[in-house]
């Protein structure tokens, strides 16, 4: 983590997988230790289903609570989150598959279903009490180091310009850093690429900057 904020990382991304297997299990004591350094802002996720997982998140500092397939199967829960702690402290992270239609549908329960639901619909719903940031994975291409789905974000940027969006998902290179600039996505989520050693973070941030 200090070897991030060393290169000059702002804001770190934590997914906790325990936790998301296990509510009793969440790794808040870890992320606390973490957060109370002040190195970074942190955004923080896996498996939030209760506003005591949002609460208990936001209490001990983190920024922003990421939350996936709730705001799919239960819309007006989330939306009333974005309302009570504001849209600051609520990313969206919708993976999406885009089938030989077009159509960008919204996955859930770790990719495992199609919700049938299009992201467009969903974030018009979100956006209406004031959502803001968005993480987007096109799930064809997470994990595999092809790069980024650049058409995708630079669709979504410009039909909802309001929204602060994120990439996720296929980043294996500088160049595909560099390729997503002229998309105007706001930032990107590096991880394998990173702990791969593909490239350094010093680099990709030189790179995006």
């Amino acid at each position: 983590m200090h070897d991030y904020a060393d290169a000059g990382a702002q804001w770190l991304h934590i997914v906790d997988l325990t936790g998301a297997k296990d509510v009793q299990k969440r790794q808040l004591t870890l992320i606390k230790a973490m957060v109370d350094t002040g190195r970074m802002s942190f955004q923080a996720g896996g498996g939030i289903r209760t506003e005591d997982d949002v609460k208990g998140l936001l209490d001990i500092g983190v920024k922003r609570v990421v939350i996936g397939s709730l705001a799919v199967k239960e819309p007006e829960l989330v939306k009333s989150w974005i309302v009570k702690y504001g849209p600051e402290a609520i990313v969206l992270a919708l993976d999406v598959n885009i089938n030989s239609a077009g159509k960008k549908c919204i996955a859930t329960h770790g990719w495992q279903e199609d919700s049938g639901v299009e992201i467009e619909g969903l974030l018009e719903e979100m956006l209406s009490v004031g959502a803001k940031h968005v993480l987007c994975t096109d799930i064809s291409r997470d994990g595999t180091l092809q790069g980024a789905n650049a058409e995708l974000y630079a669709e979504m940027k410009a039909a909802f310009p309001s929204v602060v969006w994120q990439a996720s998902g296929g980043i294996g290179s500088l160049d595909d850093i560099e390729r997503l600039k002229p998309t105007h996505v706001d930032g990107v989520i590096l991880g394998r690429a990173l702990l791969e050693g593909k490239f350094t973070l010093a680099e990709a941030l030189a790179v995006w900057q």
